[in-house]
């Protein structure tokens, strides 16, 4: 599960697994990545790196979450990824949403 969270509401939201399909794991795949707000609050506050990296492991999962310098998170459940991968896709993420966001045709 990807999510972009903004201040207070989720912006964007995207199941990347296939086994997700099923309604009561989607469920709770947002229920795992919305416990973990709390703690990507506090990681926040005692850090200044965007890559938060590993915010919280339940089970298999790992949530991994990015913080952009509006205070926008992104967030990712993701199960044995290595590091680096959800690094890059981070930054290729970033990136995408930085182009978007300038988009002069954009409305928000």
């Amino acid at each position: 599960l990807f999510m972009i969270v903004g201040s207070k509401e989720p912006l964007y939201s995207l199941e990347l697994s296939a086994q997700a399909a099923d309604e009561s794991q989607s469920h709770l795949n947002q229920f795992i990545v919305h416990s973990a707000l709390d703690l990507v609050d506090r990681m926040a506050y005692t850090t200044n790196a965007t890559n938060l990296r590993t915010v919280d492991r339940v089970y298999e999962q790992t949530v991994s979450c990015f913080l952009t310098p509006g205070n926008i998170k992104f967030m990712l459940l993701h199960e044995g990824r290595t590091e680096d991968s959800v690094r890059s896709f981070f930054l290729e993420t970033h990136e995408l949403y930085v182009k978007f966001l300038l988009n002069p045709f954009y409305e928000y």
